[in-house]
């Protein structure tokens, strides 16, 4: 297992985690092979978000929205939309297809995306947004905030396209606090999960993506160097929201 990065690395770049060499032996090479990971366990994803969250998650979601202020009439990005979860439950709130844009690296989730969601989506990284400054009131980043590159670059990216006075919230799952707490979530995400999705699905790629997961959720940095990168970048009323066991909501708003 890899170790978190120190100072110095993050200083250099601000990765959300250390390069994971059980799945990709350099930098360059994680985006390509977490794309392909998503890609092909794509059709699968849907049925694993609702086992892990026990159908709860969509109403999760929308209380998240809520929460950050989203109301009707506002316009949303959601990066990293996937097969538009997050998206989905913004849609209810805003009841209008064409005030939701989604945004993604991975061709095989937009696909799946595009099968029940009316808004725009793009093909790209949070890290370049293929976007004029100030377009979104809302920015949403669903449970994928470990699969980006840099979060200083991604912050900065965030902040340019928001509105003043616009909101970033970030869904995410964090490491338990106590041990115990850290023993019980490996036997969930890394044995159980997995088992079960390869049980569920037959697909040893989409077995691999949550074994994966489990990675990245116990090497990532630690909440305040997520909070401290967000204030670098620009934002003001930066927090962070807990939520029992491992959810948690980053959240700051461009002044």
């Amino acid at each position: 297992m890899s170790s978190r990065p120190d100072d110095a690395t993050e200083k250099a770049g601000m990765p959300p985690h250390p390069t994971l060499t059980a799945y990709y032996s350099s930098a360059e090479e994680r985006q390509a092979v977490v794309n392909g990971l998503f890609d092909d366990s794509a059709r699968y994803y849907d049925w694993i978000c609702r086992m892990m969250s026990a159908g709860t998650g969509s109403r999760y979601r929308r209380e998240v929205l809520w929460r950050a202020g989203l109301r009707p009439g506002m316009r949303l990005l959601d990066v990293a939309t996937g097969t538009g979860l997050v998206a989905r439950e913004a849609l209810v709130i805003l009841g209008e297809g064409r005030q939701v844009v989604g945004l993604d690296p991975s061709a095989g989730m937009l696909g799946e995306c595009h099968k029940v969601i009316p808004g725009r989506l793009v093909r790209g990284v949070g890290e370049a947004l293929p976007f004029r400054d100030r377009q979104f009131d809302v920015l949403s980043m669903g449970y994928a905030l470990r699969h980006v590159p840099d979060l200083a670059l991604a912050f900065r990216e965030y902040h340019r396209v928001l509105t003043s006075g616009g909101r970033v919230v970030i869904m995410e799952i964090v490491r338990p606090r106590s041990r115990l707490g850290v023993f019980a979530l490996r036997l969930l995400l890394k044995h159980a999960l997995p088992l079960l999705t390869r049980i569920g699905t037959g697909s040893v790629r989409a077995e691999t993506l949550m074994r994966y997961y489990w990675e990245t959720v116990v090497n990532s940095v630690p909440p305040q160097v997520v909070l401290d990168a967000l204030r670098r970048a620009g934002f003001d009323s930066v927090e962070q929201r807990r939520l029992g066991f491992v959810l948690s909501e980053y959240v700051g708003t461009r002044p």
